[in-house]
């Protein structure tokens, strides 16, 4: 009886390093074919792909109920339909739109854009640490702060004297 318990711990344990090599052997190839965009992290859409990935990956090791050719048929759906996101964004301005938020200017010039920040949930001190965090650190060197379309923030700084100048450095319209 021990001996089968045994027995059965270490083929679970076996299936679990066989299917996973050959899991990740399959999704990095995968990921080489489908290219660079399908793991960066430009939206939100491109996190949940990489998370659904990385849950994909999980349960193909650790689930014996999922069959190896059940998980790389998950793994191609979701990097197809990736793909398929990313391409019609690229001809499309509408569905580009659609699947991702554009970037949202939270502070301007030193004056915080409250319309924008009630917007994004975002709250003063938030956009402070934010500031604190970054080089400038001080609000009155900045020129803009921007809610990027990933969820990350960008700190522009003041250049010099003119203003304006960084936001049109920055690709920002004065």
């Amino acid at each position: 009886m021990i001996e089968d318990m045994l027995f059965q711990n270490w083929t679970g344990v076996l299936r679990t390093v066989l299917v996973g090599t050959l899991a990740y052997a399959l999704l990095v190839l995968s990921l080489r074919i489908s290219g660079k965009r399908t793991l960066a992290k430009l939206n939100a859409f491109d996190l949940v792909v990489t998370v659904a990935l990385g849950s994909t990956l999980a349960t193909i090791l650790l689930s014996e109920s999922v069959a190896l050719a059940e998980g790389v048929a998950a793994f191609a759906t979701l990097i197809g339909l990736q793909w398929i996101v990313a391409r019609l964004s690229v001809a499309s301005s509408g569905f580009a739109r659609l699947v991702r938020s554009e970037p949202t200017l939270l502070m301007r010039e030193g004056e915080v854009c409250a319309a924008a920040l009630a917007r994004e949930r975002v709250t003063r001190e938030e956009l402070m640490t934010v500031i604190r965090n970054a080089t400038p650190s001080d609000p009155k060197d900045v020129a803009a702060v921007i809610l990027e379309s990933d969820g990350s923030f960008s700190v522009i700084g003041r250049q010099g004297d003119t203003p304006g100048a960084s936001f049109a450095d920055a690709g920002l319209r004065p």
